[in-house]
């Protein structure tokens, strides 16, 4: 029983020590393309940096890429979300 409770102390004491170190979790990140398909659910699996990373996981299944929605309407002008505004043309006045 001793052996047990200093294994479970010695565990935790790396646990706390492991944190105190500054170890972070990983980004969260939205990529832009998504497998979607049969056995996928919805919206599918969202890890494509690239139509063709995409397309080439989608080979010989029954799947098909699509844009990422979270991803697409976080960026704007992506082809979902609203359209950045045009810039605005200065108009200059003579000076006299």
């Amino acid at each position: 029983m001793r052996q047990i409770m200093f294994a479970l102390t010695l565990v935790g004491g790396a646990a706390i020590a492991a944190s105190a170190v500054g170890v972070t979790p990983a980004e969260a990140r939205d990529y832009p393309y998504c497998l979607q398909g049969q056995g996928v659910g919805v919206p599918g699996d969202c890890s494509y940096a690239t139509y063709e990373q995409c397309m080439m996981s989608a080979s010989g299944r029954y799947a098909y890429c699509n844009i990422n929605p979270r991803f697409a309407f976080s960026h704007p002008g992506y082809g979902y979300g609203p359209e950045p505004a045009p810039p605005q043309r200065r108009r200059h006045r003579s000076a006299y």
